[in-house]
């Protein structure tokens, strides 16, 4: 007995000495553990063998482990249970919950991993190696946990250590992060498209005002609810000398207001600032936000970026975002997210109650997003823009030797920098009711080609054997069909070609002429050699594009049908860059290039090699040159002396059937320099919508002079 009792006592020295490593709490042992039936001597004198025990114990292991399991699921009131509150200094749960909870949400622990390295039963004492992910990388230490015997089984003595060893009851974990800047983008001579940029935010400093004068005028100015400017001002981190940040603006330059740039509305802009600063204690600062230099004209192709939503946090779990992220909604702030993003850096560490640092646990060095430089011309890009922005339109141009694309163009547009500064859901339902459609993304849809088509019906024609470009088709008049099994139906002309051979059918956009060659191609040669040109297929290109196709079915289905595919009506609809690249085949030998955006992508050179065969490219090219440089060609207002100019006009019909005299026209040009030794190539495909009443076709050329006389007469880096 005397042995068991010294045991006793050097367990109770151990276990004291212990807690002065956890803290240095006082506590009062009780050495009460749990009963068990002992082995005692029979009557004969005999030991009789040990009972089984009342109660199976978890050990001082198995309950570190759930506590740390209980740790990785959040359940920190659990947790608590596990304790022995009076070894543990009294501690209430509130208090251990909002220091736990603090702690590991703050770092945004995940992936909690242990394993126990040794156990002293005697002592009860774990040590373990805890290893786990935080925002700014793993961190792992060496640890030990001590348990007291309760009459409930053993209870974990809980100190701040626990969650780091040297940690502090009055120390703190802190997080600091330093912000990734996000990513520009660059035009092709490093013209800024998207970057930083600063507006003016209003907000008011509740000790200097007035509270409902205040209110009221700032409510009126801003066009807010005032509703929604009191419950700003009543949020509980709100001081007497707080600045409440109501609403961004934007920003004016005074020095404008003297410069030809000076319009209405920054002088609008400038007196709602002057109004604003008249209201006692408004105040206006500059705050950094997301810019668009460009606004609406490369609103479609560069999109914009707004703050994360709960949604897009669930979404993206795990790949650094944080509420105060922003991330790409549409455009190519969307589609080069994770390159243009970056990554923040994250230091997590300790401080005394003072403030000073006593140990880094973990550090993350940021990373800045990455630049993403466009083979697009900001110049080109804001002169299309210019020219159509009063219509509903779509513009592509590009390299056609090279592919490189130099401007995708869609209007109206919204302005960009709307979505930054924030759009009133007045707005915001305006915009989405307007019936020209200010968010929609023409350059990305598929049309009806009209006599833009007939060029690729011509060289399939040619590649086929279907068409002899000498051979005279006859002259029909203004309008033809086959024979009387076509009923009612006539295939229609404004230009009917004498002599009618491919030449001037295509100089004098003969809708005849190019009904009765693609008879003569064949609905399933027609078919397979529109697959082969990438019909039915998705453009190869960053911006997902809607794909072309020559018929709502899979096949043609009718003769008819395909007498009007010939000459780009039918079923036939061609999205805008894929007939740039159809285009670019007749300048290149037949072979289709590969249309990019994006500098550092290295595309292949062809999309199609072989397109045409480079007899039937040759061919094609030289009408399309006359169409461009031939009094009486429909294109001739392009016409240049300096530069040898090719292409075709193309008018779409969009009625519900051939005696519908109030459908709608699409206006089509698609212009390029003809010749490889051109300084400034370029190839310019334009769709404008409702230009009935307008000239057609004339009016898109009549448009696209002003632009090629700027391309052809500025001073290109």
């Amino acid at each position: 007995m005397r042995r068991h009792g010294r045991r006793r006592n050097n367990r109770k020295g151990r276990i004291l000495t212990k807690l002065m490593i956890f803290g240095g709490i006082p506590v009062i042992i009780i050495l009460l553990g749990t009963v068990y039936f002992m082995a005692k001597p029979d009557a004969a004198g005999e030991e009789e063998l040990p009972l089984v025990s009342q109660k199976q114990e978890e050990t001082a292991p198995d309950l570190l482990k759930k506590y740390m399991t209980l740790l990785s699921l959040g359940e920190y009131e659990e947790m608590y249970a596990m304790l022995d509150t009076e070894a543990s200094g009294n501690l209430s749960r509130e208090d251990f919950v909002s220091r736990n909870s603090a702690i590991y949400a703050g770092m945004e622990m995940d992936n909690l991993e242990i394993e126990i390295t040794g156990y002293d039963p005697e002592g009860e004492i774990v040590t373990y190696h805890a290893s786990f992910d935080t925002v700014a990388g793993n961190i792992s230490f060496e640890n030990e946990a001590l348990f007291l015997p309760g009459e409930e089984g053993l209870r974990l003595v809980w100190s701040d250590s626990l969650i780091f060893p040297g940690l502090g009851s009055g120390d703190k974990v802190r997080v600091s992060a330093t912000q990734a800047e996000r990513g520009r983008i660059v035009d092709r001579n490093g013209e800024v498209l998207a970057g930083k940029g600063v507006v003016s935010s209003v907000g008011i400093v509740p000790g200097k005002a007035e509270e409902e004068v205040t209110v009221q005028r700032v409510a009126e100015i801003l066009g807010m609810e005032e509703e929604t400017i009191r419950k700003k001002l009543s949020a509980g981190w709100v001081k007497e000398d707080s600045f409440v940040p109501l609403k961004l603006i934007p920003r004016v330059d005074e020095r404008k207001l003297t410069s030809p740039e000076a319009d209405e509305e920054t002088v609008r802009e400038l007196e709602r600032h002057e109004k604003l600063l008249e209201v006692p204690g408004v105040m206006i600062q500059d705050q950094t936000v997301r810019s668009y230099p460009m606004g609406e004209a490369a609103a479609h192709l560069v999109g914009y970026v707004q703050g994360v939503t709960a949604e897009d946090l669930e979404k993206h779990a795990g790949e650094g975002y944080t509420a105060a992220s922003v991330i790409g909604r549409s455009g190519l702030e969307s589609l080069f997210e994770t390159e243009l993003r970056g990554k923040n850096g994250y230091r997590i560490y300790i401080t005394d109650g003072d403030g000073r640092e006593k140990r880094e646990l973990a550090c993350t060095a940021v990373q800045h997003g990455k630049d993403i430089k466009l083979t697009i011309d900001a110049g080109l890009q804001q002169v299309l823009y210019e020219e159509f922005r009063g219509d509903k339109s779509c513009s592509v141009a590009m390299d056609p030797h090279t592919g490189e694309i130099l401007a995708l163009v869609s209007t109206p547009a919204c302005d960009s920098n709307d979505f930054i500064i924030g759009i009133s859901s007045e707005k915001w339902t305006e915009m989405n009711e307007d019936e020209n459609m200010p968010l929609y993304n023409r350059f990305r849809q598929a049309w009806c080609p009209g006599s833009t088509f007939k060029p690729v019906t011509a060289a399939v024609g040619l590649d086929a054997g279907a068409i002899d470009p000498l051979e005279d088709f006859g002259n029909d008049g203004a309008r033809w069909q086959k024979d009387s099994s076509w009923g009612g139906y006539y295939v229609t002309t404004l230009h009917p070609a004498t002599p009618a051979n491919l030449y001037n059918a295509l100089i004098y956009s003969d809708n005849i002429y190019f009904a009765k060659a693609a008879l003569e191609i064949g609905a399933e040669e027609f078919e397979g050699a529109l697959g082969r040109l990438g019909f039915g297929e998705p453009v190869p290109f960053t911006v997902r594009m809607a794909g072309s196709r020559f018929s709502n079915g899979e096949t043609m289905e009718s003769e008819i049908q395909l007498a009007d595919s010939g000459y780009g009506q039918g079923q036939i609809l061609v999205n805008p860059l894929h007939l740039a690249c159809l285009y670019t085949a007749f300048c290149n030998e037949g072979n289709m290039v590969q249309p990019w955006i994006c500098r550092e992508e290295e595309p292949a050179e062809y999309w199609i090699p072989g397109a045409f065969s480079e007899t039937a490219a040759q061919e094609v090219l030289e009408a399309l040159k006359g169409i461009v440089n031939t009094p009486g060609g429909t294109g001739y207002g392009l016409h240049r002396e300096d530069v040898v100019l090719a292409g075709k006009t193309g008018t779409a019909e969009i009625k519900s059937s051939q005696s519908d005299t109030t459908g709608t026209e699409l206006g089509w040009m698609a212009v390029f320099t003809a010749e490889k030794t051109a300084e400034r190539p370029i190839m310019i495909v334009n769709m404008v919508e409702d230009v009935k009443g307008r000239g057609g076709s004339g009016y898109v050329v009549q448009r696209d002079r002003e632009v090629l006389e700027y391309w052809f007469g500025r001073n290109i880096p």
